[in-house]
């Protein structure tokens, strides 16, 4: 990976577990799923292009940007999850470490997932 990439998955990867941690509703156990699927090793592409065509578009990231970004993470974890459920593909593995539904169970595999898609669209909404 380059390095302008791994800068910018250091950056998303800071800007969700500031979110994640901010999460103080959340059922310990499930922000532990959370977590275990959003920080298994990735790229963070999509988030960086969020971030880099905000450095086009006005110069510099501001925060609207980091927040899509992070939501950009979360849906594309969601999808992950749910590609890997045994329903689906039923992976045993993803990104090197076993997949949620392995690591936990499937009906955490699921609340994982669906946490991840509506705690994405509640950041974008929310006023910050």
């Amino acid at each position: 990976m380059g390095a302008l990439l791994r800068d910018k998955a250091q950056l998303v990867d800071s800007i969700l577990k500031t979110l994640l941690t901010g999460q103080t509703q959340i059922d310990p156990s499930l922000k532990q799923a959370m977590s275990y699927s959003l920080f298994a090793p990735g790229k963070r592409v999509r988030s960086a292009l969020v971030l880099w065509c905000c450095e086009v578009v006005s110069g510099s990231i501001n925060h609207n940007a980091e927040i899509a970004a992070a939501a950009i993470e979360m849906v594309h974890t969601y999808s992950l999850i749910h590609d890997d459920l045994p329903a689906m593909d039923d992976d045993d593995f993803r990104r090197g470490q076993p997949t949620c539904h392995k690591a936990f169970d499937e009906a955490t595999a699921i609340l994982t997932s669906d946490a991840l898609l509506t705690l994405a669209f509640e950041i974008l909404t929310k006023k910050n």
